[in-house]
């Protein structure tokens, strides 16, 4: 690569694919339940007793296993609760979409229809 006097390489940009459309997103910040390290664009449930966010597995019998919300950010809650920004409504590229152990696009479809978050397959990841 050449480089030209007096410019420094400022990095890669790499956009983010998991806005696919236009419809108005809805944001909120939630507690998201430690012991997770989960990425932006995973699929999330709120667990029922305590009003937390986990990822959305289809197993899971306390509420999460129904999908809720999409992560709005890269959040790493291993050692504690952490806070993080979630979409409550808006419309999601399925390619970007981090989904939990038993769930499919299409198992996650209806559910997340009924909450405003619509699902299109219409860029890569």
């Amino acid at each position: 690569m050449t480089r030209t006097s007096g410019f420094n390489d400022q990095g890669e940009y790499i956009p983010c694919n998991l806005l696919a459309g236009e419809f108005p997103r809805v944001e909120r910040l939630v507690t998201i339940a430690s012991g997770q390290n989960l990425t932006k664009g995973a699929v999330l449930g709120k667990i029922t007793a305590s009003g937390k966010f986990t990822l959305s597995l289809s197993a899971s019998a306390d509420g999460s296993e129904i999908p809720d919300a999409v992560l709005a950010e890269d959040i790493d809650a291993s050692a504690a609760d952490a806070q993080a920004v979630v979409y409550f409504s808006g419309e999601f590229n399925t390619k970007a979409l981090k989904l939990g152990a038993g769930h499919t696009i299409e198992s996650i479809s209806t559910p997340l229809r009924s909450k405003n978050i619509n699902l299109r397959q219409n860029l890569s990841a």
